[in-house]
């Protein structure tokens, strides 16, 4: 296969991951088919197929591509903190602050995953296994790095279940009680 025609095969890949997307934030898990994404993308039922051969294929992807993007984000924020015990807590409050008004599909993709495939979560298992064991290493009071992750995936869970409508004027607050437990880390 040839770059060029590579090139174009991922470029479709994304539109029906987007059209994915799509179908998820305005119609919820249940709209989320193959014909509806290939009606989204502008494309055929058979196109859609011959990326992702079936629902849960496009649901592994979906999740894939969201979890890319939440190790891409996070790992930038890191950056932007000094090295130590607490670099990976701010980059993770510092990245939820940046991304708390915007579109939530990761939270939507991966709770879609949860109920209709739950072998495609093992990746995000992975990643919050990490997280967690990194955060756990800190130094200072035992639990407090976990505490802190779980803080954070509550309020991006809460907000994707529809428990709260949080603004961001009204998140910050809470992003900031978050931020000084993570320097607190050392």
């Amino acid at each position: 296969m040839s770059q060029r025609t590579r090139g174009r095969r991922d470029e479709r890949a994304g539109v029906i991951l987007d059209a994915a997307s799509a179908v998820l934030r305005h119609g919820g898990s249940r709209a989320l088919t193959i014909d509806a994404v290939a009606a989204q993308a502008g494309l055929s039922k058979g196109g859609v197929l011959h990326h992702y051969a079936s629902k849960d294929a496009l649901i592994l992807a979906l999740v894939a591509r969201e979890l890319k993007e939440l190790r891409e984000g996070i790992a930038a924020c890191e950056t932007e903190h000094p090295p130590g015990p607490s670099g990976l807590a701010l980059a993770m409050v510092t990245h939820l602050r940046r991304s708390y008004c915007g579109e939530d599909e990761s939270s939507r993709a991966l709770l879609l995953a949860a109920v209709e495939n739950p072998e495609a979560l093992a990746g995000y298992r992975a990643f919050v296994a990490e997280r967690l064991a990194r955060l756990d290493a800190a130094p200072g009071a035992p639990g407090t790095g976990m505490a802190l992750f779980f803080s954070l995936l509550g309020v991006v869970m809460g907000r994707t279940l529809g428990f709260h409508d949080l603004s961001a004027a009204q998140i910050e607050p809470i992003l900031n009680a978050l931020e000084r437990t993570a320097r607190d880390l050392g």
